[in-house]
């Protein structure tokens, strides 16, 4: 058995990957490896490479922007069975915000340059996943969105 074979049964019953078929599921895993992060290591920094997406499995991370003035802002947290990641699908493949564990989280890596290749040579995987991911992206700019609102609530503009 391999590392990824023991991942298979944990990606396939994800809600993430429901309805998924027994080849794709296994075409995924092809691509997963286990990865832990200590408190307020980061999983990823806002503009660098997005090389993976994760299925948190335990712990909370903290989904961050910089702003200047203010510093980082915390726009969600996700915790365990969240996906956290959507950068490595859309070019120029960088992560549009930055992603610090808030304490011990241990995950599943799935590797984006690994997946993007199985899915230009499997389109119905690929068009599987960006369904999926869209669902990620729209929670994203929501949550975006409140946090934005919020801050304008707490500091409106000063009218002349």
């Amino acid at each position: 058995m391999t590392a990824t074979d023991s991942l298979a049964p944990l990606i396939a019953e994800h809600p993430f990957f429901h309805g998924m078929s027994p080849s794709q599921i296994e075409t995924v895993t092809g691509c997963a490896v286990n990865v832990r992060f200590e408190s307020d290591q980061y999983l990823c920094r806002e503009g660098e490479e997005a090389l993976w997406f994760y299925i948190v499995r335990h712990g909370t991370v903290a989904i961050e922007t910089h702003v200047p003035q203010h510093g980082p802002v915390v726009l969600q947290t996700v915790g365990a069975g969240e996906i956290l990641g959507w950068s490595w699908l859309l070019p120029p493949y960088r992560w549009r915000f930055s992603a610090r564990a808030s304490e011990l989280v241990r995950a599943v890596a799935l590797n984006g340059a690994c997946l993007r290749a199985k899915c230009e040579a499997d389109h119905e995987l690929g068009y599987e996943l960006l369904k999926r991911f869209a669902e990620i992206v729209a929670q994203r700019l929501t949550a975006a969105r409140m946090q934005l609102l919020d801050l304008y609530a707490a500091n409106p503009p000063r009218r002349a």
